[in-house]
């Protein structure tokens, strides 16, 4: 039997798969394309989260695609909404019926010979093996495992006597009313679930090691509102984005360039929303720079509130152990509790964890280097969506799929079936893929590509600098080889070096 081809295999049918899909139908509309999905549903991470309170921890109008306008009241959105938004983008273009669901892609084989690849999945519902064979193979995964989240090894945790129970796995029926509840956390996922807990929980207490950087952001922007009121949501959106991609960008640089000064004025936000001498340094004061890790973002402080309200409180200490009652910390003292929440994080997964060959050679991805945040040395005809760390996921998705739909339509242009990234020299070193000091990538660093110290192998999480490179910038460089197909690529360099 003939094995399917597509010119474009797209794997993940999530916030990233559904872009880089409608991109490809209005950018390059004679490609072939299909997209394997592992689960059962679109939508990624807005279908598999589905604890009380998830929204976005970025403006919906940086999130939201650059084609499609985000017209909801809210800046700051619910899951739900999100995942409505994805959902009509497909059926809106034509993507949804080029989705396969529980197709998990677990093989990808690079054969320069045949300039293709061929991608083994296997369904979640038969059983079976199913291969398909593509010209250009699209990653657009996330980079995070779905099947599990990181839970440290608590002490005495089986010992418990309530409900221990992970964000990335909530269960549809847990019943916390009037439940005395502990989450444990303080990024992103806990500052969201404690002030939504606290609406039917008896209190809620989030035990956290060290603190992290809180910002509030107004839940509507007014002049979002304005703007939309007086132009047409097409010429109203792209302003808007910009004017949120610019103030975010300032946010960050001032961060990196005067972090006392950002420090203490998120410090003085944190001071003003919450009550009169509560310890701000104590549960609000992070030792590390800000933007070292992920800034919080709380939709009108509606986290402050809460605490401001009695109906939740913060607890900065360490875990001793858990008691069939509750956590007993280092410092002594006891948390009872009828459910825990362990919103401890991810653990890091590029490309869904699928093994790589690459003419027969089993391909390392922490032995590669990026290619501008997106491709990888020595893997011909592969890219990869892995958005903005310190801005949101979706403005690089859409750079992403753009410079692809460039990439395929100046290799039809010139005659070329294959392009491969090239490693830098050795000498010059590499750093760290992902510029974070959060624990979920500090836990990962050794898994991660590498990057270099210029472009084009560095990611330089910066939008507008990113606009040029990938949106106008040539496509041809020192970094990149092309060819009319049937020839190796080169083997690997050996590692270059992290610079410290």
């Amino acid at each position: 039997m003939e094995t399917e081809h597509v010119d474009v295999l797209i794997i993940g049918a999530g916030l990233s798969g559904i872009g880089a899909a409608c991109h490809l139908r209005t950018r390059s509309p004679g490609k072939s394309f299909a997209i394997l999905e592992g689960r059962e549903a679109s939508g990624g991470t807005w279908d598999l989260f589905r604890y009380p309170g998830i929204r976005s921890d970025s403006d919906m109008f940086t999130l939201g695609y650059a084609f499609r306008p985000w017209r909801e009241a809210k800046a700051i959105a619910d899951g739900s909404s999100i995942l409505d938004y994805i959902r009509a983008t497909a059926r809106d273009h034509g993507v949804e019926e080029r989705i396969r669901y529980r197709h998990r892609v677990v093989r990808a084989s690079w054969s320069s010979a045949e300039s293709r690849w061929t991608v083994e999945a296997q369904r979640g519902d038969t059983g079976e093996t199913v291969r398909l064979t593509c010209s250009f193979l699209f990653g657009c995964t996330g980079y995070y495992r779905y099947d599990e989240g990181y839970a440290p090894d608590f002490p005495g945790s089986e010992r418990f006597a309530g409900e221990i129970v992970h964000p990335q796995h909530w269960p549809a029926d847990l019943d916390y009313a009037g439940k005395r509840v502990v989450v444990i956390g303080s990024g992103a996922t806990a500052v969201t679930l404690l002030p939504a807990l606290a609406e039917r929980a008896a209190h809620v207490t989030m035990l956290q090691r060290s603190p992290s950087y809180v910002l509030s952001l107004p839940a509507r922007d007014p002049i979002a509102d304005l703007l939309r009121r007086a132009l047409p949501a097409k010429v109203a959106y792209p302003v808007v984005r910009w004017k949120n991609v610019l103030l975010s960008t300032l946010v960050f640089q001032l961060s990196r360039r005067a972090p006392r000064l950002m420090k203490a004025l998120i410090r003085k936000g944190a001071e003003r929303q919450l009550p009169e001498g509560y310890p701000v340094d104590v549960h609000f004061a992070p030792t590390y720079q800000p933007w070292d890790q992920r800034l919080c973002l709380v939709p009108d402080g509606d986290l402050f509130r809460t605490i401001r309200s009695g109906r939740a409180s913060v607890v900065t200490d360490r875990i001793e152990r858990f008691t069939e009652r509750g956590v007993t910390l280092a410092s002594g003292g006891e948390l009872e509790a009828d459910v825990i929440v362990t919103a401890t994080g991810l653990n890091l997964l590029i490309l869904g964890g699928l093994a790589l060959t690459v003419d027969g050679r089993e391909i390392d991805l922490a032995q590669t280097v990026g290619y501008k945040g997106m491709m990888f040395s020595g893997v011909p005809n592969l890219a990869v969506t892995i958005g903005y760390t310190n801005a949101s996921w979706t403005l690089k998705g859409d750079l992403a799929a753009q410079y692809v739909c460039r990439l395929l339509n100046h290799m039809d242009a010139h005659g070329h079936r294959q392009v491969t990234p090239l490693a830098p020299d050795p000498a010059e070193g590499t750093e760290p893929f992902i510029d974070l000091a959060s624990g979920y990538v500090l836990r990962s660093l050794h898994e991660l590509p590498r990057q270099g110290l210029r472009a084009p192998w560095r990611l330089h999480q910066n939008y507008p600098r990113d606009v040029a490179l990938l949106r106008h910038g040539s496509l041809e460089d020192e970094a990149i080889t092309f060819s009319a197909g049937g020839v190796a690529p080169a083997a690997p360099e050996p590692a270059a070096p992290l610079v410290a």
